[in-house]
């Protein structure tokens, strides 16, 4: 009965989308819809799904008021790729020739025999164990679009890719995928408020002694629903890091499943969300797994609610045997601005070696009372006082971000949501 159910679900889920099933991609995307017909959607009865109802990315059809003049890093030196309701804006989009780099569209690379034949679909499908991940699989199978990046160099410019919305019924399906050979860097923006419903894949590959850079902005639009992707499998001696700042949002839900496949590699994830009103959901679901030796990985996860919102964090580091000298640090956070919000956590560590260091985290509070009457002592308006003691709670998860700029863009975003909502 509840396998139904799901299958169910999944066939109302597609029953309007196309299927593109040509070139090298259709092999990828084929096998796709098989596994996904054999899970179909989920229910607040899987595991992972119990803290998070899962319908408004299940449901047929969505609509949502967006804010399409939402964009960060708009002052960033950055190569911009312009989405707009998921469809290309070559008009509003850079030239896509960048030194270091090779980029394309997954939409216009389909007949010939691609490099990312050896990456689209192929993490996405290892990070189905031992959890099930059926909208990734679904953005696999009809993503309609994407961005398929190869960093051969130190590219000597950011990529940013924007995305904007100009319809209320806008439904996304985007899938990307990102090389970066050995030795190669690059940094990776996302921003905008892209559809009524937006869910994307992004797998990324860092070869050995690689560096990849990933900051994310999403939108500020309070209606919209996303659900997003990241499969990430991290090379020798390489270096992955990925910040995601979200605002507002009526159901967002962000996955990443890492996998440290060389020796001393380092992989962190952070982020943070702000929320107001009983119908903000915010899920972060983090699954990293240690596979090698001498690495380090950090998760650390800072949410505010206030008026009822809710926030969620399912974090989870594996050590396999023989990944000694693992460094796993997680944290997650959130402060409670009144007595009607809440915050579900589950932190998990499960080690198969006996040379390690990994610790998790998980609080719930309101405002110190202390610090706030010491800057009310000093002349400090309230409201400002209670600004600063918020960005102060978030700027742990901040300093991930490596390029001072960017960070000080996304901490200036959250200030001014916090003057909007008299925090």
């Amino acid at each position: 009965m509840l396998a139904q159910a799901k299958l169910d679900a999944l066939s109302a889920r597609i029953a309007g989308l196309h299927f593109p099933s040509t070139g090298w991609q259709g092999k990828a995307r084929g096998h796709a819809l098989e596994r996904l017909t054999a899970m179909g959607l989920p229910g607040r009865r899987d595991e992972y799904w119990r803290y998070t109802d899962p319908a408004k990315l299940n449901a047929a059809h969505v609509q949502a008021k967006l804010d399409a003049s939402d964009v960060a890093f708009q002052d960033a030196e950055a190569l911009k790729i312009v989405f707009v309701d998921g469809v290309f804006d070559a008009a509003a989009s850079d030239d896509l020739a960048l030194g270091g780099v090779e980029i394309a569209r997954l939409a216009e690379s389909v007949t010939d025999l691609h490099w990312a034949s050896d990456i689209y679909g192929v993490l996405e499908a290892q990070g189905q164990m031992p959890v099930e991940r059926p909208f990734a699989v679904l953005g696999t199978a009809f993503a309609t679009d994407g961005i398929l990046i190869r960093v051969t160099g130190k590219a000597n410019r950011a990529i940013s890719i924007i995305y904007r919305s100009e319809s209320d019924t806008s439904d996304v399906i985007l899938h990307h995928c990102v090389k970066v050979e050995d030795g190669a860097e690059v940094t990776l923006l996302e921003s905008g408020d892209a559809a009524a419903r937006l869910l994307t894949v992004m797998e990324v590959d860092i070869a050995p002694a690689a560096r990849f850079h990933h900051v994310r902005a999403q939108g500020r639009s309070h209606h919209r629903v996303v659900g997003t992707h990241i499969f990430a499998r991290i090379g020798e001696g390489a270096l992955f890091k990925s910040f995601t700042a979200s605002i507002n949002g009526v159901m967002t839900r962000n996955e990443a499943v890492l996998d440290i496949a060389g020796n001393d590699s380092v992989a962190h994830v952070a982020g943070v969300c702000v929320g107001d009103g009983g119908d903000f959901h915010h899920d972060d679901t983090i699954f990293i797994t240690h596979a090698a030796e001498r690495c380090e990985s950090r998760q650390v996860y800072k949410k505010v609610l206030k008026n009822g919102a809710t926030g969620v964090f399912q974090g989870k580091i594996l050590v396999k045997p023989g990944a000694q000298k693992t460094d796993g640090y997680q944290i997650s956070q959130s402060l409670l601005l009144d007595g009607d919000s809440q915050f579900l956590a589950k932190p998990e560590l499960e080690i198969y070696a006996d040379d390690v260091k990994c610790s998790h985290g998980s609080t719930s509070g309101a405002i110190d009372d202390t610090a706030l009457f010491y800057l009310r002592s000093r002349g400090v308006p309230q409201r400002r006082a209670q600004s600063l003691l918020v960005l102060a709670f978030l700027a742990e998860a901040l300093a991930e971000i490596e390029d001072e700029a960017l960070a000080e863009d996304l901490r200036l975003r959250l200030e001014s949501w916090l003057d909007r909502h008299e925090a």
